[in-house]
């Protein structure tokens, strides 16, 4: 039995139907739905239920979507990209990418990438507390919504990261987080050859070899940068007949917290909309440099130094490599970063990641991108079902929303399916309601043989 679904969201999903056979997408369409009408836990059986197949002898096809069913993540996540930037960012606009990790809290001794790392969500400045889990890099795009003010940060691309004595013992040699965002940055150049591309993120990224490589692909990166950092000014002009090699950098510049600390350092200020808390004064300086570090080459970057004139906040440094962009835009540009950490909250608390309970290796680096993805799935369905972004916002007593949430853009979709499972039309008579007889019989407890006589009677009155 496959539950129908509305025709714009149809529109959406038809795009990644070669990605899969045919036995493979019915189920995953089934599983889709289930996931988005289900409530709690996001498991296969959780899916299922929803979807009122609770009673399916083949119930352990679906798991095998999962764990065994030949299709490419990697194929899904390019054609997500791909869609996500087609649908919301113009022609010829910067493409904002935003890069973090997120901790997937998971426990199991059968779970092999399982590695115990720092649990932001329960740490803090005087404790450090560590969780076992898996770890993911998620790469998304930045995008601006018809239905809200703020940022939505779109998940395409997820990473499964290990600690180095897990990739020791599975015989992998390891990789950190600037090796994995190496590869995902070449893949996303990969997948959109033309566009112009800036990549945010915090001081995980702030690698000088990342930075060249971000260089020498075209994409601007803008990372939150160390106060000491090893800056120089650009080589001198070198004189006629001098001997030896050119130097590739000039005299080395004071270190960011030297400029920070001197009394005679030229501030700016600017006022900002503070994640849409108000608007706030932040002082700023800025400056070019190299970024040099022995045995790599050098980078060129504009770096910012901003400071909390009411001292309430640590200063910050901000490393760009496109020495070009002004200050202004770098602080801007930087504060859309913190859109992907609504993304992970909400991620939790409406679409169930960190519920699943797969243990295969292949099952668990499936699951939760696809939740990830589901994530950005639902803000293009609810593109679909409403582009001029007049959405249904809920409100309580307590609390007056003024524009759309993830939460509301979700019932908006399970209204939409609700509708069609509980409600279909007849084909030949659109004024008559057709009620499925697995509802039916669900909803009133009757018998097969009761069912069966209240059929015959509605043939009956149908026929006088």
């Amino acid at each position: 039995m496959f539950m129908p679904l509305p025709d714009p969201i149809i529109e959406v999903l038809a795009v990644f139907r070669p990605l899969f056979t045919a036995p493979t997408w019915r189920k995953l369409m089934i599983l889709l739905t289930g996931t988005l009408l289900a409530h709690g836990r996001r498991t296969v059986a959780a899916a299922l239920r929803a979807t009122g197949l609770s009673q399916a002898s083949n119930w352990s096809l679906f798991h095998q979507v999962l764990n065994r069913a030949r299709w490419s993540p990697l194929a899904v996540s390019r054609q997500l990209l791909l869609l996500i930037v087609e649908t919301f960012v113009p022609a010829g606009a910067w493409v904002d990418l935003v890069i973090d990790e997120t901790l997937e809290r998971r426990w199991g001794s059968k779970i092999r990438k399982r590695g115990n790392y720092r649990d932001s969500a329960l740490s803090s400045k005087e404790r450090s507390v560590s969780s076992p889990g898996l770890r993911w890099i998620v790469l998304a795009v930045v995008v601006t919504l018809p239905w809200t003010r703020q940022r939505w940060a779109l998940p395409f691309l997820c990473v499964l990261a290990t600690t180095p004595e897990v990739s020791a013992r599975l015989g992998k040699r390891h990789k950190t987080i600037a090796m994995w965002a190496h590869q995902m940055l070449s893949l996303v150049r990969r997948w959109l050859p033309d566009r112009s591309i800036k990549l945010l993120g915090d001081s995980a990224y702030s690698v000088l070899e990342l930075g060249v490589y971000a260089q020498h692909q075209h994409v601007t990166l803008i990372t939150t940068g160390r106060l000491d950092a090893v800056l120089h000014d650009p080589p001198p002009e070198r004189k006629e007949h001098t001997m030896g090699r050119p130097r590739v950098v000039g005299e080395r510049l004071p270190s960011l917290e030297q400029v920070l600390q001197n009394a005679e350092t030229a501030w700016q200020k600017l006022t900002l909309d503070w994640y849409s808390q108000g608007e706030r004064p932040v002082d700023f300086c800025t400056g070019s440099a190299l970024w040099y570090r022995t045995g790599s080459a050098p980078l060129p970057l504009r770096w910012v130094l901003t400071r909390d004139p009411q001292g309430k906040r640590p200063p910050k440094a901000i490393f760009c490599t496109d020495p070009t962009q002004t200050a202004e835009e770098i602080i801007k540009d930087f504060m859309k970063r913190w859109s992907l950490e609504v993304t992970f909250e909400e991620g939790r608390a409406h679409l169930g990641i960190e519920t699943q309970r797969q243990w295969s290796d292949q099952a668990i680096e499936r699951s939760t991108p696809v939740l990830f993805g589901l994530y950005s799935l639902v803000t293009l369905f609810g593109q679909a079902l409403h582009p001029d972004g007049q959405l249904l916002i809920a409100q309580a007593a307590w609390y007056r929303k003024h524009t759309a949430t993830f939460c509301d853009v979700l019932a908006l979709i399970r209204r939409h399916l609700w509708d069609l499972q509980t409600f279909p039309t007849s084909p030949t008579d659109p004024g008559a309601v057709l009620v499925p007889a697995r509802r039916l019989s669900a909803s009133h407890g009757w018998s097969v043989i009761e069912l069966e006589m209240y059929k015959v009677k509605l043939r009956r009155c149908a026929e006088t």
